[in-house]
């Protein structure tokens, strides 16, 4: 029986994203189910083509709001959540599933209406003035929901903490098969990649520190290519001090990282705080990568082992767990890492929906 699925989320699709990121995917991965799709977004001006076989309708102007640590793409206009609930009523879904449904605004209406049955994803890890200002909204919005996930126990004890809500606790899946459609590539020197949006949290310039102090070592050179757009950009640029060693590509599309990812020695992930679940490092173990990673709760969780850790900030600490990553991959290593993301697809995220949409459902009939 074919079912009808709203995704709806809060953060403009034009922008890269963790949760962006597990939308399409999840639109891809419902469509191949035999579903019918529908992914609700902000950024009405943005019409570029998704790699998603679900209709994407997009409303309201974009902004960029501070938010936890990053800055969030996504719209305050009232009007644009009316036009996005209108869209989601005439689609006529069995199910609607909010990632973040509290962010403000594109889907706050279609929540407040309740016409279907509403799952939520969260997928925010930490406090900050917006949850603890809110609260009360935050309850009463709440109350619309029939089924609630968290990407993480520490995305559920925020939103607990927050507004009361009891969410199970799921993961992020990735389509671990997409990360080696591209061929394995090795240069000469050693390639050390790190994807994510440029801001201080992301910790980008504890990568920089320790590459440059490496080379400035080492005759056995390091290139780091950083992939990513933000606010941090200008400073890091001046960090990098025009280093040809350092290579800056901005925000890339899914492919094109995918590539990159594809060429790297070692994926850093140097987050100093806020990661809810190190989505990233999975990708870089599918992809064949060695990893390295800051030793924080996200990333720990996720990398299970499979990855060299290091304390969060500390560059000389950095430059030490690429050495110690370098020096003992191996096949069987990087086989083993592999395995381990592919625990966490998208294929079996989905199967773990399945009774969360359904007893969505079943609590929305019996309200009704």
């Amino acid at each position: 029986m074919t079912r009808r699925v709203a995704i709806v989320c809060p953060y403009a699709l034009s922008v890269f994203g963790g949760v962006q990121e597990q939308v399409l995917a999840m639109s891809r991965e419902l469509s191949r189910r035999g579903d019918e799709v529908v992914v609700v977004a902000p950024d009405v001006h943005d019409h570029a083509p998704l790699d998603t076989p679900a209709r994407v309708e997009r409303f309201g102007r974009l902004l960029s709001l501070p938010t936890n640590g990053s800055r969030a793409p996504l719209t305050l206009s009232p009007l644009a959540a009316r036009r996005a609930h209108d869209a989601v009523r005439s689609f006529r879904p069995d199910v609607v599933h909010f990632h973040e449904p509290f962010a403000p605004l594109v889907g706050w209406a279609t929540l407040l209406a309740h016409d279907a049955a509403a799952v939520a994803t969260f997928h925010r890890s930490g406090d900050g003035p917006a949850l603890r200002r809110t609260g009360p909204l935050l309850r009463s919005l709440a109350t619309r929901l029939d089924a609630s996930v968290a990407v993480s126990a520490q995305a559920a004890s925020t939103i607990k903490s927050a507004a009361g809500v009891a969410a199970h606790v799921l993961f992020n899946g990735f389509e671990a098969e997409r990360f080696v459609e591209h061929p394995r590539e090795r240069a000469s020197e050693v390639v050390l990649v790190t994807v994510g949006r440029l801001e201080e949290r992301k910790g980008t310039a504890t990568a920089i520190r320790a590459v440059r102090a490496h080379n400035a070592r080492s005759s056995h050179h390091w290139l780091l290519v950083v992939i990513g757009d933000g606010p941090q950009r200008a400073a890091l640029d001046v960090l990098a001090d025009h280093d040809p060693s350092i290579v800056f590509l901005d925000a890339l599309g899914d492919e094109q990282k995918r590539s990159w990812l594809r060429r790297a020695d070692v994926v850093i992930a140097p987050a100093t705080r806020g990661e809810s679940f190190g989505l990233v490092l999975l990708e870089a173990m599918a992809s064949e990568a060695t990893v390295v990673a800051s030793d924080i709760d996200g990333y720990r969780d996720a990398a299970a082992g499979h990855a060299l850790l290091f304390a969060p900030g500390d560059a000389n600490d950095l430059e030490r767990a690429v050495e110690a990553a370098l020096a003992g991959e191996t096949a069987a290593r990087i086989a083993a890492a592999r395995a381990h993301a592919e625990y966490w697809s998208m294929r079996r995220l989905m199967d773990e929906y399945e009774p969360v949409y359904q007893a969505a459902h079943e609590h929305f009939d019996s309200n009704r």
